[in-house]
C-alpha cells in the first residue's frame, strides 16, 4: 500500500530538497508548528517507505580541471530496461541512469570522465551491455530546484530560466522571464545599473515583450513577463539573478 503523505510530509520534502545538509529539524518544526521529534519521526517514515531515497552531493565536475560530463540517450528493450539500467550503474564513470517511458531513447545515462578516452571507454561498455546509443552530448550545466507546491504558500519565486549558453572565457548568456513583483521590474536598465541591481559585468542584450523583440537601451523599462537575455563576462551566481524574481 502506498504511503499517504500529508502537508507536513510535503514541507519536509521541500526543505530537504532545498538543502538537506544545512536544514535543521527545528527549523522545519517551527514552520509547520510541530515538535522537532515529530519531524525526525516523519523523516524516518519517509525513508523507510522509499519516498526519501537519499541525500546526494551536488558535484560540479566541470570545475575540476579536465573533467567532462556527458549524457548518453540509449534505447533498451522494454522488458530488459530495468535490468540494463542497473547494469549501466555498475560501469565505472556512470553517475546516474534515468528510465524514461518511451519506446526509444528510454534510458538517459550521465557519465563523468577525466578526458574523452574515459567517455569512449564507457560508451563501449554500454554498447557491450546491448544498449543502442542514439545520441550523446556534453552537459554544460545541471540545475535543480525543489518542488515548489510542497513549499510555503508565500514562497518567493525566482526568474523562469528559459535558455542558457556557456561561451569562451567563462562568459555566459542566460534567457529568462521576469517574475511578477521582481525588484528590477518597472525600472529602466540605466536605473538598474545605478542602483546596483545589474553588476558591471552584466549586459542586457535582448528584451522580448508580447512577441516583439526590443533593442535594449538605457531608457528601456524592464516589465513583468519580459523575456530578458543577459550576457555576463563571468559565470553568473544564483544570487545575481534574484532581482529578476520575487
Amino acid at each position: 500500500m502506498a504511503h499517504r503523505i500529508d502537508e507536513i510530509d510535503k514541507r519536509i520534502l521541500y526543505y530537504l530538497a532545498v538543502d538537506a545538509r544545512n536544514t535543521a529539524t527545528s527549523d522545519i518544526a517551527e514552520d509547520v508548528e510541530v515538535t522537532p521529534a515529530t519531524i525526525r519521526n516523519r523523516i524516518k517514515q519517509l525513508e523507510e517507505c522509499g519516498i526519501l531515497q537519499g541525500y546526494l552531493a551536488d558535484v560540479d565536475y566541470k570545475s575540476i580541471n579536465g573533467y567532462v560530463t556527458y549524457q548518453f540517450r540509449c534505447t533498451a528493450s522494454i522488458p530488459d530496461r530495468p535490468r540494463l539500467a542497473q547494469s549501466a550503474l555498475d560501469i565505472s564513470g556512470v553517475i546516474s541512469v534515468r528510465e524514461l517511458m518511451a519506446g526509444s531513447e528510454n534510458l538517459a545515462i550521465t557519465v563523468v570522465g577525466a578526458d574523452t578516452s574515459d567517455i569512449n571507454q564507457v560508451a563501449g561498455e554500454l554498447s557491450d551491455l546491448g544498449l543502442e546509443i542514439n545520441d550523446e552530448s556534453v552537459v554544460e550545466g545541471d540545475y535543480h530546484t525543489p518542488y515548489s507546491p510542497f513549499g510555503p504558500e508565500d514562497l518567493p519565486k525566482g526568474p523562469s530560466l528559459t535558455d542558457f549558453m556557456s561561451l569562451a572565457g567563462d562568459a555566459e548568456v542566460v534567457e529568462f522571464t521576469v517574475s511578477e513583483g521582481a525588484e528590477i521590474a518597472e525600472r529602466t536598465i540605466e536605473q538598474a545599473v545605478d542602483e546596483g541591481l545589474l553588476a558591471d559585468e552584466m549586459l542586457v542584450v535582448g528584451v522580448e515583450r508580447d512577441g516583439d523583440v526590443l533593442t535594449p537601451k538605457g531608457e528601456t523599462v524592464i516589465q513583468t513577463g519580459d523575456i530578458v537575455s543577459l550576457f555576463s563576462k563571468a559565470p553568473l551566481e544564483k544570487d545575481s539573478l534574484e532581482v529578476f524574481g520575487t
